[in-house]
């Protein structure tokens, strides 16, 4: 699993005229599934994810948990994080997961937060999506399960 986390002041995603996610200080999480992924890594993830301490405490140092915060996740499901444009001028996705196995673990993924403790949105599985945010810092980090 491959997952993009970026600090944000609010976040939402829009599939056409409706808002399916909004949260306000938190994280906003595009998660990929890949082809190899082992199939535990959603836990291990979440728990690395939920205690990353990246928000400031009152000396500006980033010594704060998601939790100590009250922060709140958004989880879009985000199939092009395992694009390949090694070679030729049109990304290959063909190291993703297929739809029918990516759906299930990024849902297991956001479960597992709301296991934590965490409140979690969603953003919606195969459709096309207007994500937008205020990323705080900038904070954004890679994480990847391999």
């Amino acid at each position: 699993m491959r997952v993009v986390l970026q600090r944000v002041a609010r976040a939402s995603v829009r599939v056409g005229d409706e808002t399916v996610g909004e949260i306000g200080h938190g994280f906003l999480l595009l998660v990929g599934v890949g082809i190899g992924d082992a199939g535990d890594e959603e836990k291990r993830l979440a728990e690395k994810v939920f205690h990353l301490r990246v928000f400031e405490d009152d000396r500006g140092k980033m010594n704060l948990a998601l939790s100590d915060v009250g922060g709140e996740i958004l989880v879009v499901p985000e199939f092009t994080l395992y694009g390949e444009v090694g070679r030729g001028r049109r990304p290959s996705w063909a190291a993703a997961a297929p739809p029918e196995v990516a759906a299930g673990r990024v849902e297991a993924f956001a479960r597992a937060l709301e296991g934590l403790g965490a409140r979690v949105a969603r953003g919606a599985f195969r459709e096309h999506m207007e994500v937008e945010l205020v990323n705080v810092g900038p904070v954004t980090l890679a994480l990847d399960s391999a």
